[in-house]
Formats: C-alpha cells, structure tokens, sequence
C-alpha cells in the first residue's frame, strides 16, 4: 500500500474497510464469549463473599465458647466464694456479721444463675450459627461448582478464540498505521457511538447498511466514483460501495482463513 501522503481516497477507503472488517470479526469473538467473563467474575466474587461470611460465622461461634468458658469459671469462682462465706458463718460473733455473709452467698448464687442462664442462651446462639454455617457451606459448594462449570466454559471459548483475537487485533494496529491519524479518530468515534460497531458500511440496497434512510442517486454515484470519503448524513457513518466492499470480504476473508 502507497504511504500515508500518497494514498489515494480509494486506498483509504479500502483501508478503512479492511479495518471495519477485522474489528468486526474481534467484535464477533467477544460477542461469542458473551456475558461469560462477567458471570465468572460475579461467582468469584459470591464465594468469596461466603468464604468470608463462614469465616466470621466461626470467629463468632469462637468467641462465644470463650464467653461460655468465661461463665463457667465464674460459677466455680463463686461456688468457692458460697463455701468460704458458708465457713465463715460457723464463726460469727453476731447477726449482723452472720446476715452479711448470707448476703454475699445471696448475691453469688445470684451470680451462679444469670451465668447459666448467660451460658443457655450462648449455647443456643452456638446452635443458630452452626445452622447458618451448613447452610453457608452448602450455598458455597453449589457456588463453587457452578463457578467451576462456568470457568470450564470460559476457558474452553478463549482456547478456541483467543489465538484468532491477538491476531486480529495485530492486524487492527497493523492497519491503523497505515490509516493518517484524522481518518482513525473519526472511525473510532463513530464506532462508539454506534451499537453495532460498525463506523464503515456499504450501501445496501439504496441505503447505509443496516439503515433505512435512502441515499440519493447523485450521491451514491459519488460514492462509487471513490473520489472522496462521504458519511451518511443520518449515522454518521463512512460509506462504501457494493463492489469495493464485496472485493474487500473476499480479501479478508481469505486473511481471516490463514489466521
């Protein structure tokens, strides 16, 4: 191909296309992998999230055994308190004394109840978050197996696809360069700002391809005289002619088979 300065608009228009064309194959690749990647990514991030939540689940049913050991040690604490004070008692002087000492045993059996009535209630919490547990790991397990199945699928499609992807997008960057810098911005634009990704089409049938809008006869003949680089006035798409578009599939598609 002549260099940048010397390309002919016909050049450029062939160019362009060929460029559309490579784009188009990378967008159907990716189109093929679809939402995959995405739901892979989603999955991972689930069982993440429930590997996190069994973790803190387990912390907590941790915790709560501590507390319970705490309780229990505070029974017996106060058990040897409810004897020493009963001790105590066989060698009062006086009531008064006496009553005292009844208090303080009073208020450690008090002690010794709110503990085990502490120590039921952490059990049954135990058991709740046990519960949660199992459920959470099952959760977890179907997750994992489905994420694996996805994964599974994912890879599968990119070891059939990602090979032709580089090349192509080897080949997009080889072309850029061939294209001046003013044409790849403006079909770079008008690639985002269409749907389909499709900044360079043919006429078909009397209109941009897949579009409705007539274009006039004059304009198609200038079209096909490849004298200038004409956009439709409606999408804003570069237009090209049924022939140099079906002479450039050919060449293309010949590339894409070595690919």
């Amino acid at each position: 191909m002549a260099t940048k300065t010397e390309a002919t608009v016909e050049e450029k228009l062939r160019a362009l296309y060929d460029l559309q064309l490579i784009d188009s194959r990378v967008d159907e690749i990716r189109n093929v992998r679809g939402e995959l990647p995405l739901e892979v990514e989603d999955l991972e991030d689930e069982v993440l999230g429930l590997k996190t939540r069994i973790d803190k689940l387990k912390t907590d049913v941790e915790t709560i055994n501590y507390e319970i050991t705490a309780k229990k040690n505070l029974i017996e604490e106060s058990k040897t308190l409810i004897k020493k004070y009963a001790d105590q008692q066989k060698n009062v002087r006086n009531s008064r004394e006496f009553n005292s000492l009844a208090k303080e045993v009073e208020f450690q059996e008090l002690e010794i109840q709110l503990a085990e009535k502490n120590i039921k209630e952490f059990k049954v919490q135990i058991e709740q978050k046990k519960e949660v547990i199992s459920e959470t790991k099952e959760r977890l397990s179907e997750r994992e197996t489905h994420l694996k199945h996805k994964k599974s699928e994912l890879d599968a499609i990119l070891a059939e696809t990602e090979k032709e992807e580089k090349s192509l997008l080897a080949k997009s960057e080889e072309y850029q360069e061939q294209i001046e810098e003013r044409l790849i911005k403006a079909y770079k634009r008008i690639r985002n700002n269409v749907k389909n990704g499709l900044a360079v089409v043919p006429i078909e049938r009397g209109a941009s391809g897949g579009s409705f809008f007539t274009i006039p006869p004059q304009v198609q003949v200038e079209i096909a005289s490849r004298k200038k680089i004409i956009t439709d006035e409606h999408s804003g798409r570069i237009l090209v002619d049924p022939v140099l578009a079906e002479e450039e599939q050919e060449k293309m598609q010949k590339m894409f088979g070595k690919i």
